[in-house]
């Protein structure tokens, strides 16, 4: 399916699904194990997870390949895989989607704020390349370039991306301590609206964070600077540490609330970062004041 990005109108939001990381550890997953790696070694229950969201209510959903670039699946003895991960994620989304909803594949950073060894910047293009081709080989709808912070590196990760001839949309995370003395805290909306745009992306926006309203914010700042779609992805508001693990307490109806100011800021795609379920997504998707194109906007 070719997607035609200029069909994805300002404020009629199209749903996408929510966390994937929390509703894995429900399912078994310990704090620090690459569930990348479950595309080739428990498959069923990725699918489950993606499948969760469809039925929710989602119209476009992830795949589960954010980490799985050779840098990040290096430690854990993966690095061999990686085509053949980054490959089943694709197809599992893709079952999992079936006809109700688009598959954008996922893409994280490898850089300064991945959580790994620092790696060169020269690695940075091979590594996004090598994931970018294997992702696009299963034919996702679109590449999801997900919680970047370095602008430098999504640009790169970007460039990767778009020689797949995919479109591609870059995600990124804003820094909500805005401390002056760390580099990231100059990643403003604007300067990433415009710096993405004119690198030819066809979507740009927001996830993970803190407050969601923080994210209407970022929403109105970015459709100010730049004429692409928008996707917006906030956490379930600000988390509390319990015992070592976040733990979010809005409810999914609280964060439903926000969905009239998302429609008003000009957001395209919504969905959930770090915290929300399919109850979040249901939430979503289930709004008076929601205009669903969902796959009617697929072109």
């Amino acid at each position: 399916m070719t997607i035609r990005f200029q069909d994805f109108a300002r404020g009629t939001i199209t749903i996408c699904d929510g966390a994937w990381g929390t509703e894995f550890q429900k399912l078994g997953a310990k704090l620090g194990v690459c569930t990348d790696e479950w595309n080739l070694t428990k498959p069923h229950l990725v699918e489950q997870v993606a499948r969760s969201y469809v039925e929710a209510g989602s119209r476009v959903i992830l795949t589960n390949t954010f980490r799985a670039n050779p840098i990040w699946l290096e430690p854990y003895g993966l690095r061999a895989q990686c085509e053949a991960i980054n490959r089943a994620g694709v197809r599992i989304s893709r079952e999992a989607a079936g006809k109700e909803a688009l598959v954008f594949a996922s893409m994280g950073p490898c850089g300064r704020q991945a959580g790994v060894k620092e790696a060169p910047v020269e690695q940075w293009k091979t590594t996004f390349s090598e994931q970018a081709r294997a992702l696009a080989s299963e034919g996702p709808d679109a590449i999801l370039l997900e919680t970047f912070a370095d602008l430098d590196e999504a640009r790169i990760a970007a460039a990767a991306a778009l020689e797949t001839g995919l479109s591609v949309v870059a995600s990124f995370f804003f820094d909500p301590r805005r401390d002056p003395r760390r580099a990231i805290a100059a990643i403003t909306p604007e300067i990433v609206a415009a710096t993405m745009t004119s690198d030819g992306v066809h979507g740009v926006g927001a996830n993970c964070g803190f407050r969601v309203r923080d994210f209407v914010s970022h929403c109105k700042r970015i459709a100010d600077a730049c004429p692409l779609p928008i996707w917006i992805k906030p956490n379930a508001g600000l988390p509390k540490i319990v015992d070592g693990a976040a733990t979010y307490r809005m409810t999914a109806a609280e964060f439903a609330e926000f969905v009239p100011e998302f429609v008003e800021a000009g957001a395209t795609f919504l969905g959930g970062c770090c915290g929300t379920t399919p109850e979040f997504i249901r939430e979503l998707a289930q709004h008076p004041a929601l205009k669903e194109t969902g796959g009617k906007a697929a072109g």
